[in-house]
């Protein structure tokens, strides 16, 4: 009908990671994670974004640590080869909190905690496997 708005979707979602120690996060992220700095705010830098193979993550320092939070996840991250990004991360320094896991919901997960206590769920749909 003419006048209509078109009907919303949502994109996409990033997770904002909060950091009390942005260049530790930022060592974490680029060199144990393997992810890419994408860009920086702050002189010196107290945010940024995070890339590695389509997947984003924001890390802000300009708010503090992440506030407590037991037992919940931070960010999921959808993944295939679990086995591979498990190995290389804990080869790499990466604190493994969760070993891989076949959970309930029929995923496979493993659980990262970054140095400000942020966790990371690593998750692998079987149907995703080759």
């Amino acid at each position: 009908m003419p006048g209509e708005q078109p009907a919303s979707k949502l994109l996409r979602a990033t997770p904002v990671l909060r950091s009390a120690d942005y260049p530790r996060s930022r060592a974490f992220y680029r060199d144990v994670l393997g992810f890419q700095v994408v860009e920086e705010g702050g002189n010196p830098p107290r945010f940024g974004i995070f890339e590695r193979d389509g997947a984003v993550l924001f890390v802000d320092s300009w708010h503090g640590g992440p506030p407590e939070v037991s037992g919940g996840w931070h960010a999921y991250l959808h993944v295939t080869g679990l086995e591979a990004l498990r190995d290389a991360f804990a080869a790499a320094g990466a604190e493994i909190t969760r070993q891989i896991e076949h959970t309930v919901y029929d995923m496979r997960e493993f659980e990262v905690t970054d140095p400000d206590g942020n966790v990371l769920c690593f998750g692998e749909d079987p149907q995703d496997i080759g």
